[in-house]
């Protein structure tokens, strides 16, 4: 029988199923995955249930529905104040990985380099390396993971095709700024960059910063695919909608690819989205939401051998255990679960060759319950 040869030799399970498994099998509480353990809108259900109930099951357009792209289109405009064309710019994806998946394809030909920072969401590396592209990995500078430019000045080739940012950041919860996207902006301009930006977490933003879209930036936005989630946004992770925003001239290219991959993606939850983005009171909260529960949950940790990372977005916030042990992450966080009944994800997987980092991340997109009970158990570590 033919052998098969793997397109990926070096990728195994998700760090996030494994860790997610093993909490299941050792009854832990589940910090380690990024999915909230609240429901979400009653509303936004209810508004599925009609969609279902009126018939609405058939296979929408490739790109979107008219309505949800149009309500995206409006959203766009309220909060960053720019005109997006809903025909021609706006594409519904399968959740944010598909619209990476597909924007990757699509950017990427065999030998184009593309830049990548460490710690890095997982999807990055395999999908470029699987369009036979070479990631080039670029750390952040910890324990504020920022960016050092001049480093990427240095690293770029004429090989170099695109970039990847994720602001705000998975896992550290870092935020780019203004003078940040100013510095990427000369960058792309200078050497004719594509700019893959990664905004999930695009109102789960805290402190008083704002959030810095790519969009925003009329010379940046020129060359530049946005991927957004719906699940992310409306605590609903397991519907895997989310959108990809682009040049006509870049979804064209991106369509392409989309068309083959999925085509297109559930139905009632667009009509339902379509309705539900017209009201801008939840988005508008999730920042004050969100940071009560991660100052919420440092609070709870005060007292423990952890130290916490600054973290300004998304719903993760890395902790050092460095007062506990020398042992890697990995094998912390496996004796944590096993031993002390709470999930973590080891941030070493994060990075291109694993490196020595002590820190865990943890997940605070939980109830108050849940936060208790996990950080009474940490605190006695």
């Amino acid at each position: 029988m033919r052998k098969l040869i793997s397109k990926l030799p070096d990728s195994g399970t998700s760090i996030f199923a494994i860790m997610s498994k093993m909490a299941t099998d050792h009854n832990a509480i589940n910090l380690s995955q990024g999915f909230p353990d609240f429901p979400i809108s009653e509303e936004l259900i209810d508004l599925v249930t009609e969609a279902m109930h009126k018939g609405m099951n058939q296979y929408p357009p490739m790109l979107g529905l008219p309505s949800l792209r149009n309500s995206i289109a409006e959203k766009i405009n309220r909060i960053y104040n720019i005109n997006v064309d809903p025909d021609l710019e706006i594409t519904v994806t399968a959740g944010a990985t598909q619209a990476l998946y597909s924007t990757i394809t699509a950017l990427t030909h065999p030998g184009d380099e593309i830049i990548v920072f460490d710690p890095a969401y997982d999807s990055y590396d395999p999908v470029i390396r699987l369009n036979e592209g070479v990631p080039v990995h670029i750390p952040l500078s910890a324990p504020d993971f920022s960016i050092n430019w001049d480093l990427v000045e240095q690293r770029i080739t004429p090989k170099t095709k695109a970039i990847i940012i994720n602001t705000p950041h998975n896992p550290s919860g870092a935020v780019l700024t203004e003078t940040d996207m100013f510095r990427l902006e000369h960058i792309l301009e200078v050497n004719d960059l594509f700019l893959i930006s990664d905004e999930v977490y695009e109102h789960i933003i805290f402190d008083g910063l704002t959030h810095e879209s790519a969009l925003k930036y009329a010379n940046i936005r020129a060359r530049t695919v946005a991927i957004f989630s719906f699940g992310k946004t409306f605590h609903a992770t397991g519907w895997k909608i989310g959108y990809m925003v682009a040049p006509a001239e870049i979804t064209i290219e991106l369509r392409k690819i989309h068309q083959f991959n999925v085509f297109t993606v559930n139905t009632p939850m667009q009509y339902a989205l379509a309705e539900f983005l017209k009201n801008d009171d939840h988005y508008n909260a999730l920042p004050l939401f969100y940071q009560q529960k991660r100052d919420y949950f440092t609070a709870l940790m005060a007292s423990s051998r952890f130290t916490p990372v600054p973290c300004h977005g998304t719903y993760f916030q890395l902790y050092s255990y460095e007062n506990i042990s020398d042992k890697s992450d990995i094998e912390v966080a496996n004796w944590i679960t096993q031993e002390h009944k709470v999930a973590l994800i080891p941030t070493s997987v994060f990075y291109e060759n694993g490196e020595n980092v002590k820190y865990l991340r943890i997940c605070f997109a939980k109830k108050e319950s849940t936060l208790e009970k996990a950080a009474e158990l940490l605190c006695k570590i």
